[in-house]
């Protein structure tokens, strides 16, 4: 499965700066599904965060998923890798 990966960038309250992507099908173009996507993934997190809007978020390229990436995007419609200040 080719996916879009959309590099993303939100400020914590304590002043560090999360760095996830979100990977989408390819075939996802509407922004504001993948923006809610983020959002639900920040939801999850036992700390405050700023918001996530295109400012926060853009498309960066695409490429082949593997496998976990594929199965986790057929049951929740994204996948979330954690680069930075995630945890």
């Amino acid at each position: 499965m080719e996916v879009s990966v959309w590099d993303t960038y939100v400020p914590r309250e304590d002043g560090k700066v999360m760095h996830f992507d979100i990977l989408v099908p390819s075939s996802m173009t509407d922004t504001n599904i993948i923006f809610e996507y983020g959002r639900e993934y920040l939801k999850s997190k036992s700390f405050p965060s700023g918001k996530l809007s295109a400012n926060e978020c853009r498309f960066c390229h695409m490429q082949s998923a593997p496998e976990n990436v594929v199965k986790n995007i057929e049951a929740e419609g994204y996948h979330i890798i954690e680069m930075e200040n995630c945890s």
